[in-house]
């Protein structure tokens, strides 16, 4: 493809480059230059890929497309914004794949893994779609599983992605779209033909300065969408609404002025139930996920179809039969007198709702072992030691991905949360030996939550993965 055609809208501040020179593909990494190679120098948090224009230049890179002029000796485009010109190209030289399916983007702190992947089962039985996904457990094409670094992939991989999807015949693609994607502008140049904010609670003030800052880049994805889909029942709904242009429809348990209401709600230890009313429609919804956030997961659902043209009682005909989420309420066999589940909850208001939901189904204790990620958040530690104080009967702390951290400091954070309250609790700094100490103290009865890994099955210890599976951990310890 010449440089002139992937180029189109992108402003370019100043140029030496050929606009009719050939590009083969496409790279922000140095390592990956090569003849007839574009190499984008990005601002990154960790380092600057500026600094790496000659690595590139010495491999063979035809171009780069850079923020500060090169001091080396290669042909250059000068941008205003190198990463969001890395998505724009990227659309262009994969051919804008977006555009030849149906886009569906979930967005909120909580609820998008579960929500996007019910809603690929609905799609499937409903209209017989073959659909990608896209998000935090991985990526997949129809039932072909993919592996994924992170929820939302860079620009780059993104498109690349959605080009083999259409390659594939999808005809619809569900995906998560974080924040930090639409901030770092890796899904600029898409249109999404549905777009859902499900929730806006304490998360990544890591990353963001305050929760204004994190609502904003949230708001990002709503005015870039032909229809969305918005929960009335959270407190940010308004201003996620506010000024947004497309046609909407929100959902609520509470307010009936919503587009589709949840009534008549009914939980029990394994799933949920409820009538929805969207106009002068009536379904009966039933979710085989338990837990408060399903009628809202749920929801979300119902309302992503609605947009997408399936009908209401369609929708809860393939609700009725949808699997549950690896590493979200995910009971692990035991073969005991007491349960285990693993939940991905590694936010406050995520950990908060899926205590209390199995507050509701605990005959005996209810154990939380839990830690929190390093190089992340440290606002939220203390919080979710109090929130696992305040809704266990027992709490282990321990390490979760410590990265670069030093992972007792990250625990000695959350131990003052704990210690405001007189729930007896026990810090042990080696994941798999807490997990063990907590079966070891079962009773009959009892329920212990693995909080915060999910569908994970590793553990970032520095900058490395390490094979951690908390099935396999239990399984160990009990003999199975």
């Amino acid at each position: 493809m010449k440089l002139a055609e992937l180029l189109k809208g992108i402003k370019i501040l100043s140029c030496t480059a050929d606009m009719d020179m050939e590009i083969e593909h496409i790279c922000y990494d140095s390592r990956l230059a090569s003849p007839g190679s574009l190499f984008v120098a990005i601002k990154g948090f960790e380092t600057d890929g500026h600094k790496y224009i000659g690595k590139a230049a010495q491999l063979g890179a035809s171009a780069v497309v850079c923020e500060v002029e090169p001091e080396e000796n290669i042909p250059y485009i000068k941008v205003e914004n190198s990463r969001k010109a890395l998505a724009l190209m990227s659309c262009e030289f994969y051919g804008h794949p977006a555009e030849k399916v149906k886009m569906i983007g979930f967005t909120g702190t909580s609820g998008k893994t579960s929500s996007t992947h019910i809603l690929k089962h609905v799609l499937e039985k409903t209209l017989g779609a073959k659909v990608g996904l896209i998000g935090t457990n991985g990526n997949m094409i129809g039932d072909k599983m993919l592996h994924s670094e992170r929820t939302t992939p860079e620009s780059l991989e993104l498109q690349q992605l959605l080009a083999e999807m259409v390659k594939e015949g999808c005809t619809h693609v569900v995906m998560e779209v974080s924040s930090h994607a639409l901030s770092l502008d890796r899904v600029a140049g898409i249109t999404y033909d549905v777009a859902v904010f499900t929730n806006l609670s304490q998360d990544h003030l890591d990353f963001h300065a305050d929760m204004e800052d994190y609502a904003s880049a949230k708001k990002i994805l709503f005015s870039h969408c032909k229809a969305a889909a918005f929960n009335m029942d959270d407190k940010w709904a308004d201003f996620m609404m506010d000024g947004v242009k497309c046609p909407c429809l929100t959902y609520s348990t509470e307010k009936n002025e919503a587009s589709l209401v949840a009534k008549d709600i009914r939980m029990t230890a394994d799933h949920v139930r409820f009538a929805a009313v969207y106009g002068d429609d009536l379904s009966l919804i039933r979710l085989g996920i338990p837990g408060s956030f399903s009628v809202y997961n749920a929801l979300s659902v119902a309302a992503a179809a609605l947009l997408s043209g399936v009908d209401l009682m369609d929708c809860s005909m393939a609700l009725a039969t949808a699997p549950g989420v690896k590493g979200r309420l995910e009971a692990v066999p035991t073969g005991r007198d007491f349960s285990i589940i693993i939940d991905y909850s590694h936010k406050p208001d995520a950990l908060e709702k899926v205590l209390k939901t199995l507050r509701g189904v605990t005959e005996g204790r209810l154990i939380c072992l839990f830690g929190c990620g390093g190089d992340r958040d440290r606002l939220k530690r203390p919080i979710m030691g109090r929130i696992a104080a305040d809704n266990s009967d027992l709490v282990v702390v321990t390490s979760d991905n410590p990265r670069t951290e030093d992972p007792q400091a990250i625990i000695d954070e959350i131990l003052v949360g704990v210690k405001e309250r007189k729930t007896p609790y026990k810090s042990i700094l080696d994941r798999k030996k807490a997990i063990g100490w907590a079966i070891d103290k079962a009773r009959k009865g009892d329920v212990i939550l693995l909080a915060g890994k999910g569908h994970e099955d590793y553990q970032i210890i520095g900058h490395e993965k390490h094979h951690m599976d908390e099935r396999e951990i239990v399984a160990e310890f009990l003999g199975n």
